[in-house]
């Protein structure tokens, strides 16, 4: 078999193991970002620092609940970036453009909801941070990446 056609075997052959890895990063991000939240929300119900399911919270409380999935959210690209294959801040960035398309038809679904499930302001947080949440979550594994690579370099 000539080396042209050994190459593109190879090629192929871990074409689609890639992709599902690919994919397997940003699905891993994307759970670890609705396990920590939905998790915190449960807990912070049982402690009963929330009200009950169902009944309207304070802005306070959903100012907080606005700063953990912020902070989930950057885990949650982080987690991209690092399982990724290769490109790490690309898979970061993808998590980054489902978790905005995910946040604006939350918003969407949400908007006109009678009873109210939260203030408009919380929706629209959720819309505009999600591209900066996911580039933190990137740029943090790469800041990582960098230091373990210096740290080496200077052993």
């Amino acid at each position: 078999m000539s080396t042209q056609a050994t190459t593109q075997l190879e090629t192929t052959g871990t074409r689609p193991r890639r992709l599902v890895h690919s994919i397997g990063a940003v699905v891993a991000g994307l759970i670890a970002v609705f396990v920590l939240s939905l998790g915190t929300d449960q807990v912070l119900h049982v402690l009963k620092v929330y009200p009950p399911w169902g009944q309207s919270m304070s802005d306070a409380l959903f100012l907080m609940a606005t700063a953990y999935r912020l902070l989930y959210c950057i885990a949650g690209s982080y987690i991209a970036a690092r399982l990724a294959p290769d490109r790490p801040m690309g898979h970061a960035m993808a998590l980054g453009v489902l978790g905005l398309v995910l946040s604006i038809l939350g918003a969407a679904a949400t908007w006109n909801h009678e009873p109210p499930l939260g203030p408009h302001w919380y929706s629209v947080a959720l819309v505009v941070t999600a591209l900066p949440c996911a580039w933190a979550g990137g740029k943090l594994w790469d800041m990582h990446v960098a230091a373990r690579s210096a740290a080496q370099h200077n052993s």
